[in-house]
């Protein structure tokens, strides 16, 4: 066994002979006779003694001086003194042990006192050593828990901010940048990417933050490769969790190849970004029905202190597990919100599609207003001064909060007749009854006919009948003539018109069948409103029946809103109808005409719109407003009005003027719906600003050569509609 070293120091060199004689059997003994000597031995750098024997009275250094100064070095501050001297005295004892001495002998020195006071002393030392390296290695053991523990907190924040942003994201690139840069510093490794899980069962690399990496990556099936197919039968890393939704370390690349992994697809991959990949962690993301929906793959675990690759240390799989856990919700979130947008979006498409095939002559309307809206709209948020500057749908959500408004604009077009919505002539219901009319003038020519053959066979003049036959003829032929003239609703009706039809009503036909013979429930109900008449019986060539008149739902009031209802929901009424004014439009079609915005209002109103469409029904339901407030229908103002909602109202009547499949007007050409348009600004209908945005930014013109028929597109002068 190895010898502990004793260090004798006395001045005398019979003391240090006998102190080396009774130490030397067991203790390897050296020698200074002063302390001078004493402290420059052990500042030479040689081995430290175990103990050191020390005379308190010496000349030069004192004992008690030598003791100071090891006690105030470093080096030699943890070796045990005992102190020699000549007496034994309380008060030198006290002094020693007080400058830090182990122990105080007096002498003469008794050797077994001496060999056992050595000994404890030893002894002691050996226990404080051992006791101070176990406070070392649990210190250490201290610190490092405190480090795991401070790096698991650290983590754990850092999960939980990330959590909490990723609930935030509304962008889809934005949240899966999040989770890979949050994957990142959470497993402290130097490349990340996210695969996901495509309709055709692949996976695809979605995002990386190494774009070398996503650029060279290509789909992966998702099915279990066949046995004997060499390498191409191995899985990667991703489709191996992907298909087991169980997350997979691989810190040997051996390891990887004796279970069925294939690393080379990643190392090329890995490589072409200029990393080469040691140790890869791959974690599924699993939403709330357990499906994997995508993968994240984590590359080169790195030292926290140094940065050497390293494998990933498996306390931080947990943590990456719960990442992947609230990214694949987050995804989730974002797949069902984009398919309910989706699935909303296609409602309405569908709604305004219905409208738009509901009447062969409206087909499309639908669909170029919101497109020349959008274009307009968009040629406004560039505007950078004036009443527009400060307009701009500020997020995606605003401009589709817009653009739903803009597809549901006559969603309530829905509640109006067919009939209604495409009346081409005065008398057209669900079918025109201008034949009906006409039967009752072929009626009238064949009663002309049976007179002229009844006034010859009672024996008058057949010149005489067959002239008054031609004669009546003409006359019903001019009538019939006119009356279908008045019914085309081309011209306007002046007063001289209104005579003539008036006139040509007095006419009466003699009718000889029942008129409620095969009627439905309601048109009986109608008939009621007048006494059955004996047959045969006579009627007026052109009337007005009380069953014309079809009446309106007490209930249907109108509302609050300006525009009101009139009396009947509708009048068929024969010369009602001839005698329209203008257009082919009585009054009841014209309310019910306008009345599909105040449906379109009430449908999306009553709605249960979030908070994000709040303003669809104002951008769907105002089209029809003017900045004089003579609009319909609540009769807004200018101020009431915002700016979508005034590009709305050009876009409404641009198209309707430029519209080709219109039954009752002849599609206007470009220079004339400008005209017209022009009107509209100058009686303060529509926004002046927009309208010469409209002309300036060159929309007028995009929009008639996507839309327009080229025979319509001429040459506007925009120069004197401006300002």
């Amino acid at each position: 066994m190895h010898k502990r070293t004793i260090l004798v120091v006395d001045d005398t060199a019979d003391n240090l002979s006998l102190l080396a004689g009774l130490l030397k059997d067991f203790y390897r003994v050296r020698l200074a006779n002063s302390g001078e000597k004493a402290l420059a031995a052990l500042a030479s750098g040689d081995e430290l003694p175990d103990l050191i024997l020390l005379d308190v009275v010496m000349p030069g250094l004192s004992g008690y001086e030598v003791c100071e100064r090891l006690k105030a070095n470093e080096r030699t501050q943890a070796i045990p003194v005992i102190f020699l001297t000549g007496m034994s005295s309380e008060d030198d004892e006290s002094k020693g042990l007080a400058l830090g001495a182990a122990d105080y002998i007096a002498k003469p020195v008794s050797p077994p006192i001496l060999l056992a006071r050595v000994q404890t002393q030893l002894l002691v030392r050996d226990a404080l050593g051992l006791l101070e390296a176990q406070n070392i290695q649990l210190g250490d053991q201290v610190r490092r828990t405190g480090l795991a523990l401070g790096e698991a907190r650290a983590k754990l924040a850092k999960l939980v901010e990330i959590g909490i942003a990723l609930g935030r994201d509304t962008d889809r690139q934005a949240l899966m940048k999040r989770a890979l840069l949050g994957a990142r510093d959470i497993a402290n490794c130097e490349a990340v990417a996210l695969f996901t899980r495509t309709p055709e069962n692949t996976l695809r690399m979605a995002y990386s933050t190494h774009e070398h990496m996503a650029a060279g990556s290509k789909e992966l099936p998702m099915e279990m490769p066949r046995a004997g197919e060499g390498a191409d039968a191995r899985d990667r890393v991703a489709q191996r969790v992907a298909r087991t939704g169980a997350t997979v370390v691989i810190n040997d690349a051996r390891v990887a190849s004796a279970n069925g992994l294939d690393l080379d697809p990643l190392r090329r991959l890995a490589e072409a970004a200029g990393i080469s990949p040691l140790s890869v962690l791959g974690v599924p993301l699993k939403p709330r029905d357990g499906k994997v929906i995508g993968v994240v793959l984590m590359i080169n675990a790195q030292d926290s202190r140094t940065g050497a690759i390293c494998p990933f240390d498996p306390e931080i799989i947990g943590f990456t597990e719960a990442l992947a856990a609230e990214t694949a919700m987050a995804l989730e979130n974002h797949e069902l919100l984009d398919a309910q947008r989706n699935l909303t979006d296609s409602m309405i498409r569908m709604l305004a599609g219905a409208i738009d095939t509901k009447s062969p002559y409206t087909g499309g309307h639908c669909a170029r207003v919101p497109e020349l809206a959008f274009m307009l709209a968009e040629e406004a948020e560039r505007v950078r001064e004036g009443p527009l500057a400060d307009f701009a749908f500020k997020t995606e959500q605003e401009w589709r909060e817009f653009r739903i408004g803009a597809w549901l604009h006559d969603c309530g077009k829905v509640t109006t007749p067919e009939y209604v919505v495409d009346k081409a002539t005065k008398l057209e219901t669900i079918v025109n009854r201008i034949h009906e009319i006409r039967t009752r003038f072929e009626v009238l020519l064949r009663d002309a006919k049976v007179r002229e053959l009844e006034a010859v066979l009672a024996g008058g003049s057949a010149a005489q009948a067959r002239a008054e036959f031609e004669r009546r003829e003409t006359q019903l032929h001019e009538d019939f003539a006119f009356v279908a003239e008045c019914n085309l609703g081309g011209e306007s009706m002046d007063e001289a018109h209104v005579t003539r039809l008036r006139a040509i009503a007095q006419e009466t036909w003699l009718r000889h069948f029942d008129d409620r013979l095969g009627l439905s429930h309601e048109e009986l109900r109608l008939h009621e409103k007048t006494p059955r008449a004996g047959l045969p019986a006579r009627e007026n060539l052109l009337a007005d029946q009380p069953y014309h008149l079809i009446e309106r739902h007490k209930s249907d009031d109108g509302g609050d809103f300006k525009l009101k209802p009139p009396r009947y929901l509708y009048n068929r009424g024969e010369l009602y109808n001839l005698c329209i004014q203008r257009g082919t439009l009585n009054a009841e079609e014209r309310f019910k005409i306008n009345e599909h915005i105040i449906q379109t209002i009430r449908m999306l109103e009553s709605m249960p719109l979030p908070d994000d469409l709040k303003r669809v029904p104002e951008y769907a339901g105002t089209h029809h407003e003017t900045l004089t407030g003579s609009g319909y229908p609540r009769g807004l103002t200018g101020a009431q009005l915002s700016i979508p909602a005034r590009i709305m109202a050009i876009a409404d009547i641009f198209e309707a003027l430029t519209a080709r499949d219109r039954p009752y007007q002849k599609a206007k050409s470009l220079s004339t719906a400008v005209e017209i348009l022009h009107q509209f600004k100058t009686k303060g209908h529509i926004d002046p600003v927009l309208f010469d945005l409209f002309l300036s930014s060159g929309v007028y013109l995009a929009y008639a050569r996507r839309y327009m028929d080229p025979a319509q597109i001429d040459t506007v002068e925009i120069s004197k509609y401006l300002g």
